[in-house]
This record gives structure tokens, C-alpha cells and sequence, in this order.
């Protein structure tokens, strides 16, 4: 099989496509034929060997797969082969077979392979931030930071699928132009307005009731000045780079509470909440509630120009490696 593989940490332009032996799946686990990978943000960061986990030398980056199960280890049973399936592992997915296990696994639904290769990391982030996280309650404001990145839009899709209204900031008006139409009620353009002013003109000085900021920098606290009374700032990341220092006495003044989001901590220790979650989501994909939105596809072979997207901020939506 084809692997992406990481020799050593450092730049993303360092990794080097190569022929690997093909995996066999251990009891519990199953073997995907991926057709297709998500790539993220923290995929750069644990190739830079700057992300929370630290894999040992060499290995295959990528978090989030999608594929067709085609075989199954020892005790499994909610995973059959010919499964269409998306799903998540440690390390591994930027390759063109992977294992991991059945639990981390769920059916893609009417998802195509592209969608459903974004769909874990951004939408399983997103609703755990939202659903069990900030307790989003409908007709309550979020204001989301980077806006028009994976997470950004899938946090727009979702929050208005539960019922909530939009504020959807980013730093250009082409950014805000993705955003409003994946769904946003209101456009923020933080390179030319002041964030916490505007927020709070934006909500006749209430504030927003929840704040998603996967950006971290200078934005954070001016984010945190403009939340409500009772609000909740979600910390996801910091995709920006500086990790905000925010002065304790804002969640004072508020009543408001700094709330971090780690999903992969929280879906390894909560398997069967974290699989009602996706149960959910897929379901609101099949409805029609939402249709995640893909960006930008390359090749695997092409895989410079996929992590240049993300490395550049030039995303809008996800990116996704193809296999196929």
C-alpha cells in the first residue's frame, strides 16, 4: 500500500510517499480500503512535533478516514466488511489502507467519501462543543471565530440546525461570503471592526450567549469582552498560533464560564456517547439539514499543495486527500 510517512518532525514538505506493508486488524479492530482523508490543522502541528501527542518515529500522519471496511478482526460485531464507513485514528490515515477500532468507526450515510472524510474531526468537535460542552439552547447567539475554516463551518451548520443564531467572524470578506452561505445570520469582518464593539452592537449589548474560538491570538480576549451574561467561551484551538493569556476577572464580571474543548480525549473516554453523537449528526445530514461542505481535494500525491491550504489560512471548508 501507499503511505505518507513522517521520518522525522518538522515541515510538512519533509514527508515522503512510500510503499508500506499492509495492516491486519487486531481483535476489536477493522481494515479500511480509504478512499479518502481529512486533513486538519493538528496534523501540521504533530508532524512539527508541536501537537499534545507526540507519535514515535516514523509514522503516518492523519487523524480521519472514510472507506469500505474490508476486513474485521477477532470479537467484533457492530462492523461488517463492505461497511461504507468514516472514522478516526491516532495516526495512519494518510494512507491507502489503515485499521482502527469498530467503535471508532460510524456509517457515512448519504455522505459521498469526500464529505465524509471531513465529517469526524470538524463536525464530532463542533457538536461535542455545542451539544455537551456549551449546552447550546435554541434561539441563544454563537459567535464563531475563523469562520470560514472546517470547524467554522461546521459549527455554522450545526448551531443553526439546534436552533441557534449565527454570528459568523473571520478576517475577509471573501471568507464571510463561505460562511453566510453555509448558513450564518450575521457577518463580522475582524480585520476592519472591532470585535468586541461590534458583537455587542450586533446583540443590543447583550453579547453572545456562546463563543466557538479555534483562532486563539489577540481575538480571544476581545472575543471574551463581548460575551453575555452566563455565556460560555468554547476553547477549540489556536490555529492563529499564540496561545491567549485572558485575564481571570472577565469570567467574574460576567458569570460566564472558559470552557475547553478536547473531542479525541472525550471520545475515547465516552465510545457509545460519542457514537449517539455521530448517530445524530448523520441523521441530520440525511435529512437535509446540512450538506458538509468540501473545499479543496488533492490527490495524495499532491499532498504539499493540501497542507500549503491549511498552513496559508487559504482554506474555506474542508480539505480532503483522495486516494482514489
Amino acid at each position: 500500500m501507499k503511505a505518507l510517512v513522517c521520518s522525522e518532525f518538522g515541515s510538512t514538505q519533509n514527508l515522503t510517499l512510500e510503499d508500506a506493508g499492509a495492516p491486519e486488524p487486531s481483535a476489536g479492530q477493522v481494515l479500511i480500503d480509504v478512499h479518502a482523508a481529512g486533513v486538519n490543522f493538528p496534523d501540521i502541528l504533530t508532524v512539527q512535533g508541536k501537537y499534545q501527542f507526540k507519535p514515535k518515529l516514523p509514522f503516518t500522519p492523519g487523524t480521519e478516514v472514510s472507506g469500505v471496511v474490508t476486513k474485521v478482526g477477532e470479537g467484533v460485531t457492530t462492523r461488517k466488511v463492505g461497511d461504507e464507513v468514516f472514522g478516526t485514528v491516532q495516526t495512519g490515515a494518510f494512507a491507502s489502507e489503515v485499521v482502527t477500532s469498530e467503535y471508532s468507526t460510524f456509517l457515512k450515510g448519504s455522505m459521498s467519501f469526500e464529505q465524509a472524510a471531513g465529517f469526524a474531526v470538524t463536525y464530532g468537535t463542533s457538536y461535542y462543543a455545542l451539544k455537551q460542552r456549551a449546552c447550546l439552547i435554541p434561539g441563544e447567539t454563537v459567535l464563531v471565530l475563523g469562520a470560514a475554516g472546517g470547524v467554522g463551518i461546521a459549527t455554522i451548520q450545526i448551531a443553526k440546525a439546534m436552533g441557534a443564531s449565527v454570528i459568523a467572524a473571520a478576517s475577509s470578506e471573501e471568507k464571510l461570503d463561505f460562511a453566510q452561505k453555509a448558513g450564518a445570520d450575521i457577518r463580522l469582518n475582524y480585520s476592519k471592526e472591532s470585535l468586541k464593539e461590534k458583537v455587542k452592537e450586533l446583540t443590543e449589548g447583550k453579547g453572545a450567549d456562546v463563543i466557538y474560538d479555534p483562532v486563539g491570538g489577540d481575538f480571544s480576549e476581545q472575543a471574551f469582552r463581548a460575551v453575555a451574561w452566563n455565556g460560555r467561551f468554547l476553547v477549540i484551538g489556536f490555529a492563529s498560533g499564540p496561545i491567549p493569556k485572558i485575564p481571570l476577572n472577565l469570567a467574574l464580571l460576567k458569570g460566564a464560564s472558559l470552557v475547553g474543548v478536547f473531542w479525541g480525549a472525550w471520545a475515547a473516554r465516552e465510545p457509545i456517547e460519542s457514537q449517539n453523537n455521530f448517530s445524530q449528526l448523520v441523521d441530520l445530514v440525511d435529512r437535509g439539514k446540512f450538506s458538509p461542505l468540501v473545499s479543496e481535494i488533492f490527490k495524495l500525491e499532491d499532498h504539499s499543495s493540501a497542507f500549503a491550504c491549511i498552513e496559508e489560512r487559504r482554506a474555506k471548508g474542508k480539505v480532503v486527500l483522495s486516494m482514489k
